[in-house]
């Protein structure tokens, strides 16, 4: 893009508050051979959507026909009111919930926002046709997002940018428009490596490497069926997703909190009580959790993470007493981690 130009698409995509903007060609042949090398190995799990969409994922214009460019643009989540995130996990009584979720589901909020920044791009650029895309979409989005300039792809497979961090959502706008790319960002982990022993179930195998059925995340939120036993010491009190990568990073100093009002927190969810939780039943679950990202992966995945988290804390009175009033619970797979909790908790 011209400066001028450029400077009003900034302007633009802050008026709808993102952060950042950057504009890349379609071009990822060698970030589709690393998608496919990964999905070759196994290590997208049970998530089978990966594996359908195939090179559908690093191909915008099978998206989107006569598709030149892509905007990737930025959107700061990091809730600054929350609770220290080491203080909630070195509490074993707490539940840690990773700190994208604690506001409210940035799917919704991000797509409103990009189609209306995609609409008004046309006053200042041009009439174009356009697709606009969230991570629930197809696309490699850390991979556009690198070679739009907005940072690079860490050891830990997250994007970090050099003057915010990695605690930022993504979205990318598929345009006609033949605009001028952006120079792609170089890389600055230089030669730490925080991010990998820091991951707790070792899902980091390798620099820019993980292995989808170790991370947290996947267990937490994307595994549907019973977490394997091997990861569930690990997973200690880390009831939807894993912030440790990201905690241990030096870029993250330069975070910057949320501005976007629907990412502030809601409900208490930086420092909830376990035992208060598992209380929940299936309507307050629902009612509570209305409008959060938490929602999504369901009631009984909700009630088994709370259930491990539980097997994993003090051995209290309050903590036997949740645990056996889900002993008999109507989901088999919160029976059987109940059971399990309870096993560790006698034992210990």
């Amino acid at each position: 893009m011209t400066g001028s130009l450029r400077e009003q698409v900034v302007q633009l995509a802050r008026q709808h508050d993102f952060a950042d903007v950057g504009v890349t060609g379609i071009g990822l042949a060698e970030d589709e051979a690393h998608l496919l090398a990964w999905l070759a190995a196994g290590r997208h799990g049970e998530m089978g959507y990966m594996a359908r969409h195939g090179t559908l994922r690093s191909r915008p214009a099978e998206l989107k026909p006569g598709t030149l460019r892509v905007l990737s643009l930025r959107m700061d989540y990091w809730p600054g009111e929350a609770r220290e995130a080491d203080s909630v996990l070195h509490d074993p009584q707490l539940g840690y919930i990773s700190r994208y979720a604690l506001g409210r589901d940035y799917h919704k909020v991000l797509r409103q926002n990009l189609a209306r920044f995609a609409e008004d791009l046309k006053a200042i650029a041009g009439d174009h046709d356009y697709r606009v895309f969230v991570d629930s979409g197809p696309v490699l989005e850390k991979a556009l997002a690198r070679n739009a300039g907005l940072g690079w792809i860490g050891k830990h497979t997250n994007l970090i940018a050099r003057d915010a961090g990695s605690y930022f959502f993504l979205g990318e706008v598929l345009t006609t428009l033949p605009l001028a790319v952006d120079a792609p960002a170089s890389a600055h982990c230089g030669s730490c490596s925080a991010c990998i022993p820091a991951c707790p179930t070792q899902a980091i195998v390798a620099p820019h490497e993980l292995d989808a059925r170790r991370c947290i995340s996947y267990l937490t939120i994307e595994l549907k069926g019973a977490i394997p036993e091997e990861f569930r010491v690990a997973i200690g009190n880390r009831i939807y997703g894993c912030d440790d990568c990201q905690l241990v990073c030096p870029w993250n100093k330069f975070a910057r909190a949320a501005s976007h009002p629907d990412f502030k927190l809601r409900h208490g969810l930086d420092a909830p009580r376990l035992s208060e939780l598992f209380a929940w039943s299936r309507e307050q679950f629902e009612t509570r959790m209305e409008g959060s990202a938490i929602r999504r992966i369901g009631y009984e995945s909700f009630l088994r993470n709370i259930a491990v988290a539980l097997g994993n804390a003090p051995s209290s009175q309050a903590n036997l007493q949740a645990l056996a009033a889900r002993r008999h619970d109507d989901s088999a797979l919160v029976r059987e981690h109940v059971a399990w909790a309870l096993e560790r908790l006698s034992a210990a």
